[in-house]
């Protein structure tokens, strides 16, 4: 299916080329951090790893303070799409961590609003100037998710994260998960990679984790709370995280239009990026770039 997608965008952009200048664009929105990259600047890429790394056509990092709250911060993640993903233009998007929130929350409460069409050129706020006309949501071809927080973490539930950051207070897995409809995509898919490297927190964290999320969560699994789900064969699990969009063992169904590209079975990916596209960062870029043409 995303091989498909991706066929189609490069067919519909070279069929567009004559009149209208079309491009595919791959935004890049990071999780929780210390508000260290430069929000509104396309370039930075700090949070990921080295910029001159390959990570699909035409990469624009958005970034945004990564201690704040969703609603508050999300307006830099609609100014990224209406930049780069309107009128002509297409986008493939790769989220990690509480970016899995980030695009989540602009798709269901604003993916069916009318948006302005942009120029795909930023000021140094990030906000691009308008090209003329309007649609309704945005160009998106498909997202890759890392280590998705949209279901939250019992790190946030439990403190063990700094509760003054108000972002920790929207990774609370009850709160994450009731913070907006998770089962409106606009119809598009989101491409799940879970990693399960994770040993600090498991007496914290259910079932298979990366260090800071859980397979209930990194798996896209429906349900206003977490459960423990695992790899196949490990006991002590509520169930197995079955990959693509099928339910978990334990009859747990994952969102409409979820599905689990990639199960950490071999316990190798943890989950940080480490400025170096690192953990289950890396498995995401290698995909991204073999799809995002």
């Amino acid at each position: 299916m995303k091989q498909f997608l991706s066929a189609a965008a490069v067919a519909v952009t070279t069929l567009m080329s004559v009149e209208a200048s079309a491009t595919n664009y791959t935004l890049w929105i990071h999780g929780k951090n210390g508000s260290t990259t430069k929000p509104g600047n396309y370039t930075d890429f700090s949070y990921w790893g080295p910029s001159t790394t390959a990570a699909g056509v035409n990469k624009k990092a958005v970034n945004w303070n990564g201690t704040q709250r969703i609603s508050v911060e999300n307006y830099r993640v609609r100014d990224a799409l209406d930049c780069f993903c309107t009128g002509s233009n297409w986008c493939y998007v790769a989220v990690h961590s509480a970016g899995d929130l980030q695009i989540g929350y602009a798709l269901s409460l604003y993916g069916g609003s009318t948006r302005s069409i942009k120029n795909a050129t930023p000021n140094s706020s990030g906000v691009c100037g308008d090209a003329g006309g309007t649609q309704v949501g945005w160009n998106i071809k498909w997202v890759d998710v890392a280590s998705g927080a949209s279901g939250g973490s019992e790190l946030a539930d439990v403190g063990e994260w700094a509760v003054s950051d108000p972002l920790v207070s929207d990774l609370v897995t009850t709160t994450a998960r009731g913070m907006y409809n998770h089962n409106t995509t606009r119809s598009l898919w989101f491409y799940n990679f879970a990693g399960s490297k994770g040993t600090l927190y498991s007496g914290v964290l259910p079932g298979q984790d990366d260090e800071a999320v859980s397979y209930h969560s990194t798996g896209g699994t429906s349900g206003s709370s977490g459960s423990s789900l695992c790899n196949p064969g490990d006991w002590f699990c509520g169930g197995t995280l079955n990959t693509g969009t099928s339910a978990s063992s334990n009859g747990i169904a994952k969102w409409s239009y979820h599905s689990v590209s990639l199960r950490d079975d071999g316990e190798s990916y943890d989950h940080y990026a480490a400025g170096n596209w690192a953990g289950i960062v890396g498995p995401v870029r290698s995909d991204v770039v073999t799809y995002a043409k």
